[in-house]
């Protein structure tokens, strides 16, 4: 079974690497939205796949680091894409969220990105 929890950062970022002229090379912000997936077997005596609260708790940290924050800036996300984004806060997540499954993230109504972590053939 697969759980997931929610959370939201305001933040302004500018995409280094578009063509001339592209808009996303102009600084600009969003109101990001992301996902966070865990998988695993329900606990027989918990009920659960993992307590909500664990992982709120283990995204606390990551949502402070980009909440209202110039993404660029930010170690590892210099050319800060929504896949770029959601990758960092998978490695972020990672260790601290045992069967972490999905991360994505959402920068509009209608436009995001799904990772299910790194390649292992990569």
């Amino acid at each position: 079974m697969e759980i997931f929890r929610e959370f939201g950062f305001e933040a302004a970022h500018r995409l280094p690497n578009v063509p001339d002229g592209h808009k996303c090379a102009r600084l600009h912000g969003h109101s990001f939205r992301v996902r966070v997936y865990v998988e695993g077997p329900v606990g027989e005596t918990t009920g659960w796949v993992t307590d909500f609260a664990d992982v709120a708790e283990a995204c606390g940290p990551v949502r402070e680091a980009l909440d209202h924050r110039y993404l660029n800036e930010i170690e590892g996300l210099e050319n800060p894409t929504s896949e770029v984004l959601a990758a960092w806060i998978w490695e972020r997540l990672a260790t601290a969220l045992p069967g972490l499954s999905r991360v994505v993230v959402r920068e509009t109504c209608t436009s995001g990105v799904e990772y299910r972590g790194p390649d292992p053939g990569a």
